[in-house]
């Protein structure tokens, strides 16, 4: 092999060694000053609109973590702090105040796997999109906001009627679309809803908190009313 012909076949190599890495899970727990877990803190890489929140052991899952991002934990409307990844795939941050931030590097957080992608995906935080960023788009429809806001959501189509998948073809004769649900409840379509109403809207790759229905995915529409119920 010449020169030329190996440098071409490590550019590539490692082009799919980072395309690769962007797919590893990235696991996290968060801790406060007592060793407690802190719940329902919200964790990003680069867009607010699309985040994880820790469940309630303080455990946080993401799959877009590059090595050289930075994290960002949102811990209140004027406080936030963020932590550079430095190449680690698990790691355990404890927050003692005062802006003392501790973040190590967690072998065993890190072997979990999807784990923690998963329990996240579970509690509807997978692609976290804002009403107002929907609203943005300038789309009535609340599909057709929706399309290239969220990695890996496919929608085709327009006025009314839409394909949707969110996991790929999975099968060539069953159905490959997602279910929808509405402040908790499973519905057969969107249209129904309102722009002007949407609070905002999560996408879940893994919806097997819904049985064999949520086997394709789930878009879940939450309403200024639904959100309003939860607090």
């Amino acid at each position: 092999m010449n020169m030329k012909k190996r440098i071409s076949t490590l550019i590539v190599f490692a082009g799919l060694i980072v395309s690769v890495f962007g797919e590893v899970p990235f696991n996290g727990l968060l801790l406060d000053r007592e060793m407690k877990p802190k719940k329902g803190v919200k964790v990003y890489v680069n867009d607010p609109k699309r985040y994880a929140s820790t469940d309630k052991q303080g455990r946080f899952g993401l799959t877009d973590v590059q090595p050289d991002d930075t994290l960002t934990l949102v811990l209140s409307k004027k406080e936030s702090v963020r932590i550079p990844v430095e190449g680690r795939r698990g790691i355990r941050i404890i927050l003692a105040g005062n802006n003392d931030v501790t973040a190590e590097n967690d072998d065993e957080i890190a072997d979990t796997g999807y784990g923690y992608v998963k329990r996240r995906e579970f509690t509807g935080v997978s692609s976290g999109i804002s009403g107002d960023r929907l609203r943005a788009t300038g789309c009535r429809n609340v599909l057709e906001a929706l399309k290239g806001l969220v990695p890996g959501l496919n929608i085709t189509g327009s006025g009314g009627s839409y394909t949707v998948n969110i996991r790929g073809t999975k099968s060539l004769n069953g159905p490959n679309e997602p279910i929808y649900v509405v402040d908790g409840v499973v519905v057969p379509a969107l249209d129904f809803v309102s722009m002007y109403d949407v609070d905002h809207v999560e996408v879940l790759k893994d919806a097997s908190q819904y049985g064999s229905r949520g086997a394709n995915g789930a878009v879940l529409v939450t309403t200024k009313t639904g959100a309003s119920r939860k607090k």
